[in-house]
């Protein structure tokens, strides 16, 4: 009985000691500080339809993993590599095996803010999509430039443009392409409610064409106090026939926007964009006007102006005119300083 009694108590202590070591081991898989140790915070982007050797290699080209060989058994244990979702993940630093693989098959990612502004045409405005977003520029392009499918959102390739309305938004990193635009039709529809539908019929247009004559105002002044007289200005000269004569279609239709001064040459250039040669308005926005340029519009100031330039004596601000003769002197004016300041 000694000796049995002997053994039993050697079995007991090499079994306790292999538990604690076992629970030790455990332990250090599930709860030891293992990805993003010491360095800062960092998303982990999770293409779709990647598998778990893509989050793996991705992980360890980015230096996130300590330990690869815990993590994979862990997610092995927990399901996770027959389970993995696409997104934007936060990886926070310090991060256990188990807190960053219960998220990751959670599938619970960070929203991209997505804001869009200054955009001048739709080339810009798929570069800015591809480059927050998963899908590629040519995902955005074959939607976008495909007049069926415009036509179905009530645009056409030229108007499809005016649906992005220049806000920030939270969407998710793998939204795909179709499902990012029918939000943003979600959003436009949303926006042109009732009021404004009904001020844009009042003043003869469309939310179509408001947004492009907005576009043109956009483009015209950054000064938001004088953005409803200058749409005045052009509701005006299509009121009366006139053409709009708007520097910034020209430079859209050359897609130079650096130049300074048009000239007489510039104005020659055969484009329906080029309201100088075609009366009424472009076929589609010349950028993404702001929300504060379309109410302008619908909002705009009631008046006899029918020309204005840039004003001289107040840089950023315009001289308005309701005849020729007085507008050809503010602009001598205006071409004075120009020289002044050798601004070709």
């Amino acid at each position: 009985m000694g000796k049995k009694s002997q053994h039993f108590r050697i079995a007991i202590v090499i079994a306790g000691i292999f538990f604690v070591s076992f629970s030790y081991y455990v332990y250090q898989i599930l709860y030891t500080k293992n990805i993003q140790v010491n360095k800062d915070n960092k998303y982990l982007y999770i293409p779709t339809g990647a598998s778990f050797q893509t989050v793996l290699d991705s992980m360890s080209k980015d230096s996130m993993i300590n330990d690869k060989v815990s993590f994979m058994f862990l997610a092995k244990l927990l399901g996770y590599r027959e389970n993995v979702k696409p997104g934007k993940y936060l990886i926070e630093k310090n991060s256990s095996n188990l807190k960053v693989i219960r998220l990751l098959r959670s599938g619970r990612q960070e929203p991209v803010k997505l804001t869009f502004n200054s955009i001048r045409t739709k080339e810009d405005l798929v570069r800015k999509l591809s480059s927050k977003l998963e899908p590629s520029v040519e995902d955005f392009n074959k939607l976008l430039n495909d007049p069926e499918y415009c036509n179905k959102l009530g645009f056409d390739t030229n108007t499809i443009v005016s649906m992005f309305l220049p806000n920030t938004y939270e969407v998710y990193w793998n939204t795909s392409a179709e499902k990012f635009i029918e939000r943003m039709k979600s959003e436009y529809e949303i926006f042109w409610n009732a009021e404004r539908r009904k001020k844009a019929q009042e003043a003869g247009f469309n939310p179509v064409q408001v947004s492009i004559l907005a576009s043109i105002v956009e483009a015209e002044t950054n000064k938001d106090s004088e953005k409803a007289r200058i749409a005045g200005v052009y509701i005006n000269r299509l009121a009366t026939n006139m053409p709009l004569q708007a520097d910034p279609t020209v430079k859209f239709a050359l897609r130079d926007f650096e130049i300074k001064r048009i000239t007489k040459e510039h104005i020659k250039t055969n484009s329906p964009y080029n309201t100088y040669m075609v009366n009424g308005l472009p076929p589609g926005p010349i950028n993404l006007p702001s929300l504060k340029s379309i109410d302008a519009v619908l909002n705009y100031e009631k008046h006899k102006y029918l020309y204005f330039c840039a004003s001289a004596k107040r840089p950023g601000y315009h001289d308005f005119a309701e005849n020729y003769r007085d507008h050809i002197n503010n602009a001598n004016r205006y071409h004075t300083y120009l020289d002044n300041k050798n601004i070709k």
